[in-house]
């Protein structure tokens, strides 16, 4: 058993983990780093990279089954292994990002090993103890399978699995109606598969209620059998002939079962009880700065227990180098954290719903609101469907919901004002150039101001006094 002593030991080599190995060697930490698994974590062998890489597949095959602007589309049956295999290349091509040697390039020490808490100060990966002045939990999560009667001994596919499957399924039977299950229905719909989304409360049920509607209009409409409030309560069969029972006495047949209800922390396998580290279900309890009850051991990302994102990982990533490094105090927050449902349309959320935001604010609340069938780009690729609504308190946005199309990249303007505290007026002043889809952000921006310049009897007063006398 060999020993190691190192400035900062750090568990998971996913985002969180790569992002604070990266930065902590660059600026002079010692830094050893631990991974079970795969390099890149979940979100590039299973999760975010894979997914939108088969969406990408699935929408160039849409896109040429479809007539439009008076052109006849292509009715072949889309080549499901040939989607398979750009995934496998969109994965391949960011890898060595990721790898193993490019960090022990840049002179951080990887370790391939399961690791677990000795004591407040060691742990021991494969045959090494390391002690560490700083640890870091970045082990992510991994999807969570729920305890259906019957699901255990029915074959059933998950996110770390479903990727690898190369023949085309018949009939896709999906429970879970979050961002993940209704990506992966739109995908495999637009492949050539039937599917069937069984969702126990409401679709999408986190976030705005308007926007959802289009969505799940959208996916309906596409052929998409969505059901809401269908609380699965027993699976059975083999894969060819997947039978699926509700609490409501339903009963679903298909050929293939994709369980997408949720995600579970990996942290259970650590023993974090003796390094005197506190932890529930939901991961590492943390304090403002992301620091466990030992002070020595930080956790961030999906292990930190709040939101299970790959930006949010690397965010964390970027707090916790300011004490560990410089011993300046850091606090993470999630105000301005926003999130994107990658189906056609796209659904983007920063901030507070409107919901939350007229609970929180009630009289004080502006929503301002511009629709993409007023945005002349949207017009001319027809691409009309959706709108952009921006919840304002006191002159600036604690909140916007954006569905539409390129919705994810659309609602980076309002993350960025959220996040420096920026007036409406920054936006509206914005030049945007002509034609573009940003342009929504700018028209509703300037709907916050409408009001105040057009329907104000002192403002007309003014405009025709300084007419009379100029």
């Amino acid at each position: 058993m060999s020993r190691i002593e190192t400035d900062i030991c750090i568990i998971g080599a996913g985002s969180g983990g790569l992002s604070v190995a990266a930065g902590a060697v660059q600026m002079g930490a010692d830094v050893v780093l631990i991974e079970g698994h795969k390099m890149g974590g979940d979100c590039l062998n299973y999760g975010c990279v894979p997914s939108k890489a088969l969406l990408a597949a699935a929408h160039k095959a849409h896109q040429t089954a479809q007539a439009a602007f008076g052109t006849e589309g292509h009715a072949a049956a889309p080549d499901f292994a040939a989607a398979k295999d750009h995934v496998r290349a969109a994965i391949e091509t960011i890898a060595p990002v990721d790898s193993q040697e490019r960090f022990e390039g840049l002179g951080v020490r990887v370790i391939r090993a399961q690791a677990r808490f000795l004591s407040d100060t060691e742990l021991q990966a494969g045959e090494h103890v390391i002690t560490a002045r700083r640890f870091v939990i970045a082990t992510g999560s991994r999807p969570l399978v729920p305890p259906i009667p019957g699901l255990d001994a029915t074959p059933h596919y998950t996110n770390e699995t479903i990727f690898a499957l190369r023949e085309r399924p018949e009939h896709l039977i999906i429970i879970g109606g979050g961002p993940i299950g209704l990506e992966l229905a739109q995908a495999h719909r637009r492949l050539g598969c039937r599917v069937t989304v069984l969702e126990g409360h409401k679709a999408l049920g986190k976030d705005d209620p308007e926007a959802v509607a289009l969505v799940l209009d959208h996916l309906r409409g596409e052929g998409i059998e969505i059901v809401e409030g269908a609380e699965v309560s027993a699976t059975s069969g083999s894969e060819g002939a997947i039978r699926v029972e509700t609490k409501e006495g339903e009963v679903f047949d298909g050929t293939h079962l994709l369980v997408a209800v949720g995600r579970q922390v990996n942290v259970d396998a650590l023993d974090l009880d003796k390094a005197h580290v506190g932890h529930a279900r939901t991961g590492v309890t943390v304090d403002s700065g992301l620091r466990s009850t030992n002070k020595r051991v930080y956790a961030v990302g999906d292990a930190a227990g709040g939101m299970q994102f790959t930006h949010v990982a690397g965010y964390h990533a970027g707090v916790i180098i300011r004490p560990m490094l410089f011993g300046l105090p850091a606090k993470a927050r999630t105000d301005h954290i926003p999130r994107a449902t990658y189906t056609d349309p796209e659904l983007a959320q920063v901030g507070l719903t409107e919901v939350e935001a007229r609970k929180q604010h009630g009289s004080r609340l502006f929503v301002a609101r511009a629709e993409f069938a007023h945005n002349d780009r949207a017009i001319a690729t027809a691409q009309t469907t959706g709108f952009a609504k921006v919840m304002v308190v006191r002159g600036r946005p604690v909140g916007a919901t954006i569905v539409g199309p390129q919705a994810g990249e659309l609602i980076q303007i309002w993350a960025l004002a959220i996040a420096n505290r920026l007036k409406m007026s920054a936006v509206a002043g914005m030049v945007a150039p002509y034609p573009t889809l940003g342009e929504i952000n700018k028209r509703a921006a300037g709907a916050y101001f409408s009001p105040k310049l057009f329907d104000s009897p002192m403002v007309k007063h003014v405009v025709r006094f300084v007419q009379r006398w100029l």
